[in-house]
């Protein structure tokens, strides 16, 4: 299960269907362009809280899943523990595999 949920990371992030980073993922929700919001399960406390709260007022969904370095590796960014999805599709999957887990 695992596998498949880095892969369709991987596959999001080269068809440019993934943002990563604080500030690119709050845009996108700004801009109502999010599906899904993934934190890092070693993310802080305080920022994942911050988050959550943000993406429950905007009824985004989000999941907590693998460390920081684990995701930044899968997607090609550096040290990132935000990643956001703004297509439904994957979204979609990500989450049945996430949930599967």
């Amino acid at each position: 299960m695992r596998k498949k949920v880095d892969s369709y990371l991987g596959f999001a992030a080269k068809s440019r269907n993934l943002v990563s980073g604080n500030y690119s993922c709050l845009n996108a929700i700004k801009q109502k362009k999010l599906k899904l919001l993934i934190l890092a399960e070693d993310l802080s406390e305080n920022t994942a809280k911050k988050l959550t709260k943000l993406a429950k007022e905007n009824e985004i969904p989000f999941r907590n899943y693998g460390k920081s370095e684990e995701l930044s590796k899968i997607t090609g960014s550096q040290e990132r523990g935000i990643f956001g999805i703004t297509d439904v599709n994957f979204a979609d999957v990500i989450v049945k595999e996430i949930d599967g887990e």
